[in-house]
Formats: structure tokens, sequence, C-alpha cells
């Protein structure tokens, strides 16, 4: 079968489309044929090799292991099961979190897979793991009425959780560039934030104050953030930048000993009862995923590097079959 493999740790000149042998399920695992791989930040961190934390993932320090597959995100319809399955059946169509995502084929935890209702393609059941699952938690805290902040409003996860809140009844405000805020509020920002003209010092310069803030940018200070919480709100810190060796890890650990209880770490773990949920709101409609651009197989390294290089709102899917 053909892969995406990764060489090595750089540029996206380190990825290219291999043969590899098929892999085999396990007992407790099933084959499926990939039909959308959806590309997210993890994928960026693991082809740079930084923050240097990433590379355990990849299962080396100077190089990934051999045979290193990319990606992350799939949705595609199972073709085998192992003799321990028996919640799925070869031809059921599955979506999940997985390793070595973008190749014709890919084995998945039956435990960690979840259905693709009627209504929802492929290519939105791949925008779901990790970017929508990501931008759920992030608004569990979120109720009605309230005020919901969230920088990097545009990106892969803020597109989700803008509309996952806005679909609370929140009152949702967007921190992205100008040329993206008319995306974020068709998504359901009432408010923008510009933050390439509005500094640090300008936040809450109006008196607004918000009940949950989610920061998956990183691009203002904690203590600038902390100011513009509510009473008793909750500023969740999600990946945002960092340095090379541990990426945000400074920044959040240092954020959550001066921070008190209002400041948390945003915590997510593969879970398929989210991703059912999420693929439930798309099929009723009441979110959709904000897709930038589908490349088809052949040009999965083009589309890591449109990951690497930014400049994109929402998400970028890699379309395994025709």
């Amino acid at each position: 079968m053909r892969a995406l493999v990764q060489s090595g740790f750089g540029s996206p000149g380190r990825v290219a489309l291999q043969e590899v042998p098929q892999p085999v399920p396990g007992h407790d695992e099933l084959l499926v044929r990939v039909q959308a791989a959806g590309l997210n930040a993890a994928d960026r961190f693991l082809l740079r090799g930084e923050p240097f934390a990433a590379r355990a993932l990849a299962g080396g320090l100077r190089k990934p292991r051999a045979g290193f597959i990319a990606g992350r995100a799939l949705a595609g319809r199972v073709e085998a099961v192992g003799d321990a399955v028996r919640d799925f059946a070869p031809g059921d169509e599955v979506l999940a979190e997985v390793t070595s995502a973008i190749a014709e084929f890919a084995v998945v935890r039956a435990g960690m897979a979840a259905r693709i209702p009627v209504g929802v393609t492929f290519a939105e059941a791949a925008a779901l793991p990790i970017a929508g699952a990501t931008a759920l938690a992030g608004v569990r805290r979120v109720d009605g009425g309230q005020r919901f902040l969230v920088t990097g409003a545009s990106g892969g996860v803020g597109t989700f959780a803008v509309q996952l809140a806005a679909a609370k009844g929140a009152i949702v405000t967007g921190v992205c560039s100008d040329r993206n805020s008319a995306l974020v509020r068709k998504l359901g920002a009432e408010q923008i934030i510009d933050y390439e003209k509005t500094t640090a010092g300008d936040l809450g310069a109006a008196g607004e104050r918000f009940d949950v803030i989610l920061d998956l940018a990183g691009n203002y200070p904690v203590a600038a953030l902390r100011r513009i919480l509510a009473t008793g709100g909750t500023l969740l810190l999600s990946v945002g930048t960092g340095g090379r060796w541990f990426g945000p890890a400074r920044r959040m650990i240092k954020a959550l000993i001066t921070g008190g209880s209002q400041v948390r770490p945003l915590n997510v773990r593969p879970n398929p009862a989210d991703l059912s949920e999420l693929a439930a709101m798309i099929a009723t409609g009441r979110i959709r995923p904000a897709i930038e651009d589908i490349y088809r197989f052949d040009e999965a390294p083009a589309a890591l590097d449109r990951i690497d290089r930014g400049g994109f709102a929402g998400k970028i899917i890699v379309a395994v079959a025709e």
C-alpha cells in the first residue's frame, strides 16, 4: 500500500509517498481503508520535531522510527476486524484518532473508533479527531448567556469552538486576524478582536469581562487574559506557542502556579463518545467543519507543507481515496 512516510525532522521535504507493507489488525483492532485524513497542529509539530518533546511520538530523537507514517486523524471504511471485535463489521464507516492516518490502510483499536452517521461525508468526519474533540472539551464549561472568548478562533480547533459555544447560547468573541473575521462571524461569533491591531494592554479597555476564555493561540500574556476574566471565570490553556524544547509547557506551568484556581490546562484524551457527539451534531446541522481545502492523496506532501506554512483558516483534509 502507499503511505506518507516521514524520514526526518524539519521541512516538508522530509515526507514522501512510499510503498509500505499493509498493516494486519490485531485481535481487538479494525483494518480501515482510509478515505480521508484530517491534518492538525500535531502533524506540524511531528514534522518539525519541535518542541523536541514531540519527537517521542515519532519514535526517535534524531529522526523518526523507520517507516513512520504521518497523520493522526482519519475517516474510512472497515475492511476487516480482529477475532475479538464484536461491535464493528466490514463495511462500517468509522472515524478515529490514530497514528499513521495518511495511508491507504490503517489499523484502529475497536474501542477508539466511532461510527460516521448518515449524511456526514468522510472529509467532514476526518476533520473531527483532535480538533473537534479539543474544541468540545474547551466549551464543556460554557453555558447559555455566558460570555466566551476564544483566541485562535479561525484555526482548526477555534472554528469548532466558536460553533459549539454559539450552539449552547453563549455570547462568543473570537480573536483572529481581520482577513478571517468574516468566517468567524459566520460561524457564530458576535464580536471580533483583531490580534494584529489589539495589544495586550488594549484587552478589556472597554470594561468587558468573560466567563470562559479558551486560549488556543498563546499570543497574549496569561496575565492579560486573567485581567479580562469575570469574577469566578475560567481561563483554559491549550496548545498555543512555546519554546523549542517543551513548547507551551513552560508557559502553562508558570500560569498554573501563579494563576490560582481560575487558570486550568485543557486536557484532552481520545474519546470515541466525543467523536460520536460531534458527528451527530454535523448530521443534524448544528455545526459544520470549516474546511479550507481538500488535497488529493498524491498531493499529501503539499498538504503537509500547507500546514507547516500556516496562513489558512479551518481545516486541511487529504482525500486518500477518490
